[in-house]
């Protein structure tokens, strides 16, 4: 009798970590390398999608103000415990701010309330030069158990 547990440990997939230069099309690059990756955690449409478009609020932001220091915004991406979690590093000292009241006719403030809306959590990391904005989305992935092929899904649970 083999000494295995009967279940195969879920083997956690590398995070995806990039540097982006500050220049507009580092938004689309982050976006894209996120869609290929999404796919290969089992994360399903739904949830993708809104994955996509908060990495791109987040980025957007950051090539917005980019801070004195290193002109590279960074990016990590990764699954953990049933929650996708993206985070985005500039050296801006500016702190995104929450506009409750956007003029109709103004183009910028309302990326921060669609992260609001959209994520089920976010949250900044002040460092000593810059920051990391973060935002978590609750996903369903499919764990593969056992060696017969066999996946069923794993359900996220709110972090306290």
């Amino acid at each position: 009798m083999s000494a295995r547990a009967p279940y195969a440990a879920v083997t956690q997939l590398p995070p995806l970590v990039c540097h982006l230069p500050i220049d507009p099309r580092s938004v689309t690059r982050a976006r894209k390398a996120l869609r290929r990756r999404l796919p290969e955690w089992g994360v399903g449409a739904e949830p993708a999608g809104v994955a996509e478009l908060l990495v791109s609020e987040l980025v957007t932001n950051a090539v917005k103000a980019p801070g004195p220091a290193i002109p590279v915004v960074g990016v990590r991406c990764a699954v953990v415990g049933g929650r996708l979690r993206l985070e985005v590093q500039d050296t801006s000292e500016e702190q995104p701010l929450l506009h409750r009241q956007v003029e109709e006719d103004e183009e910028c403030g309302r990326g921060l309330m669609l992260v609001d809306v959209l994520a089920d959590g976010w949250g900044v990391v002040r460092h000593v030069i810059g920051k990391t904005v973060w935002v978590e989305v609750a996903v369903e992935v499919e764990v593969a158990v056992g060696g017969g092929g066999l996946t069923y899904p794993q359900t996220a649970r709110p972090v306290p």
